[in-house]
């Protein structure tokens, strides 16, 4: 084969590629391709993107909070939607509400977790204020005892119930979730996998498997993204 052929081949191969990572979206909506790991993590987006996105996310952040306030619409339909990026949700779990609220947000069929990641967040400063209000009694029933038990503690005291009862969520479906302990285990592995990345807060990010160093929040993600493209 000649320079010219090779060279020519090499450029449909790339054309290809970038066909594949810009296909239209089943049914036209990317926003409802929604994938499960091996590891039990979340991926929603197109799985060709050029861009991988990995978010470390607590619930009990309050920087994650305010991330998923000003990311939310612009990291979807600006990124997400067009078929650009590919979004991870990642757990580092920092104490027993945030377990809670995570092995809620995990709770039914794979393509239900972003809504409930979305609700729980989104709300955050409707329901943690409760920490710092709650007596010995039950910040005991928090700590103590089986899990089981405890996330049941956790998720009454803090309204949970009723939060994932407005989602569809029957009680002992709920109570089915909480007393999941293989799902506990993932996000404990979830959760040590990242601190032996060297994540030490959240939220934090990896692009293209490289952590972002001092990336915290939209705005500097945002435009870590736009070179990108």
């Amino acid at each position: 084969m000649t320079m010219r052929l090779i060279r020519l081949a090499a450029l449909a191969a790339a054309a290809l590629l970038t066909a594949a990572a810009t296909r239209p979206a089943p049914h036209g909506n990317w926003l409802a391709a929604v994938a499960v790991s091996p590891e039990g993590t979340h991926l929603l987006g197109n799985p060709g993107a050029p861009v991988k996105l990995v978010e470390y996310v607590s619930y009990t952040c309050t920087h994650c909070a305010h991330f998923q306030q000003q990311s939310e619409t612009a990291l979807r339909l600006g990124y997400i939607q067009p078929g650009k990026v590919q979004v991870e949700v990642r757990h580092l779990v920092r104490d027993p509400i945030d377990m809670t609220v995570a092995m809620l947000t995990n709770c039914g069929q794979p393509s239900r977790f972003f809504a409930n990641h979305n609700l729980f967040l989104q709300s955050q400063a409707k329901w943690i204020g409760r920490a710092a209000s709650a007596s010995e009694g039950q910040r005991a029933r928090w700590t103590s005892g089986p899990n089981p038990a405890r996330f049941r503690a956790i998720a009454a005291d803090f309204g949970f119930y009723a939060m994932m009862e407005q989602r569809g969520y029957s009680r002992p479906t709920i109570d089915r979730c909480l007393a999941d302990e293989a799902m506990a285990r993932r996000l404990a592995a979830q959760t040590a996998q990242a601190q032996e990345l060297g994540v030490q807060g959240t939220p934090s990010f990896l692009l293209n498997d490289v952590l972002l160093a001092g990336t915290h929040d939209w705005p500097s993600l945002n435009t870590q993204l736009d070179a990108r493209f």
